[in-house]
């Protein structure tokens, strides 16, 4: 989040994925929407689309609901199209969607957090290099050990965790982070020693494709 980039959660199903993306959008206090990805959601559903008014006999753009969302959770990203995956591109980077050659900035900031579960599971499909360089980092969250799952069987029965979930920051404040990580200095040793790691992931045969120049950047 401070480093105003995306994450993705790729585990098994039921490990709280998509849990502590709901978490982190209440702790924020940032405006959050939820897709579920299924084969039916279309891109326009993310983005957006144009409808022609009568009145005035022009097109009228109807938001989708990533317009006036601070951090989108993509729930299953790897169950839908690669089609309807691909409307989250330009938004990912850009922060901004294009519809019929307009194009209509996202609130700032916009972030997402997307989940899958592990590939080979029914129904899913690898994500393309495209769609996979624009997330800052993949990360497993794994099962709890024993005592701590007798802690979250035992606290389901009575209560409903989201409800004790505070805000403890604004927008403001998180953009005013984000703003003091950029100021953060970097010596020219450093981004010539992640420049050389970067230039030895795509020289090594063991790695199908190396860190590209977005990756060197994050």
């Amino acid at each position: 989040v401070l480093a105003n980039s995306h994450v993705l959660l790729d585990d098994v199903p039921g490990v709280g994925k998509t849990s502590i993306a709901v978490a982190l959008g209440k702790t924020l206090g940032m405006n959050y929407n939820r897709i579920q990805f299924t084969p039916d959601v279309l891109p326009s559903d993310i983005v957006g689309f144009s409808i022609f008014n009568r009145d005035s006999e022009t097109l009228v753009y109807v938001p989708g609901v990533i317009n006036d969302t601070n951090l989108l959770l993509a729930d299953e990203i790897n169950r839908t199209s690669s089609r309807t995956q691909a409307a989250l591109l330009e938004a990912m980077e850009e922060k901004q969607v294009t519809v019929d050659g307009n194009s209509h900035k996202l609130p700032d900031p916009f972030i997402v957090i997307a989940t899958q579960n592990q590939v080979g599971a029914a129904g899913t499909q690898v994500l393309p290099h495209a769609q996979m360089d624009r997330f800052l980092v993949k990360l497993a969250i794994g099962y709890p050990d024993r005592d701590s799952e007798i802690g979250i069987i035992q606290g389901r029965q009575t209560a409903d965790p989201y409800a004790t979930i505070k805000k403890v920051v604004s927008a403001d404040a998180v953009r005013t982070m984000q703003a003091a990580v950029l100021q953060v200095t970097i010596m020219d040793e450093l981004v010539g020693y992640i420049t050389d790691i970067v230039s030895a992931s795509r020289a090594n045969s063991l790695i199908d494709l190396g860190i590209s120049p977005r990756g060197a950047i994050a």
